[in-house]
């Protein structure tokens, strides 16, 4: 039987669109309408932002592990976050979480690197890409990570925050992101990292000057592969 998979939930758009993918792409691996159990636990938004606005990852932290013991309880082997933002606190969750977790930023170098991506520009909330969550684990697989401008992370966190995650997809707001894709390119990015879960709402390799990167559904497809392999072992 395939491993149960928990999802701790941050925003309702990014965790629905990891909990559909992971649902509708199981029959690929597990036959007709099959799928791994999941299980998700979403707290309220309003609480990991006002932990956010005063940099407390400690705070980000203690949200994200109340959903994981939430999570054991329901029956959860594993868990992932579709979240990049929050990953911030990833270090102080992972050494005192009861069940092991993929971390998306990993995921998401990993397949940079088998699709021979060299230099990706990042997109994400403004509070994600000031941070080191991808620089990190791009420069681990010897990738570089090309942020964008001050200004750009402005408008793309009121972008997200004021309309993605409440599912509300402007025309302005798609023309803003494929600029700065456009930005990207001149800058010799080769591929983008959409770094926040809800921009594949509205970007995709159909509108995008780059290939894209989608970091919601490659966690998807990540935990629903882990969720076969290792519970094929069991």
């Amino acid at each position: 039987m395939p491993l149960h998979v928990g999802i701790v939930g941050c925003s309702a758009e990014g965790a629905a669109l990891c909990y559909r993918t992971i649902c509708t792409e199981g029959e690929a691996l597990l036959g007709p309408h099959a799928h791994p159990e999941v299980s998700m636990h979403t707290p309220s938004l309003s609480d990991y932002v006002t932990c956010l606005n005063h940099a407390d990852m400690v705070g980000v932290g203690e949200i994200m592990l109340t959903s994981a013991r939430k999570l054991i309880n329901a029956g959860a082997d594993f868990l992932i976050c579709p979240d990049n933002t929050i990953h911030q606190a990833f270090s102080y969750v992972e050494t005192r979480s009861p069940l092991p977790w993929l971390h998306i930023a990993e995921v998401v170098a990993a397949v940079a690197s088998e699709r021979g991506f060299k230099r990706l520009g990042l997109t994400g909330t403004r509070w994600l890409v000031d941070s080191e969550v991808y620089p990190q684990k791009l420069e681990q697989k010897g990738l570089q990570c090309i942020r964008p401008s001050a200004s750009e992370r402005d408008e793309m966190n009121r972008i997200i925050m004021d309309e993605l995650v409440y599912g509300i997809a402007k025309p302005d707001g798609i023309a803003f992101f494929k600029s700065v894709i456009q930005h990207f390119k001149k800058q010799g990015c080769d591929a983008v990292v959409l770094g926040c879960t809800e921009i594949p709402l509205i970007i995709n390799d159909a509108n995008s000057g780059l290939p894209t990167l989608d970091s919601t559904r490659l966690l998807a497809r990540a935990a629903l592969q882990r969720a076969v392999d290792t519970g094929g072992t069991q």
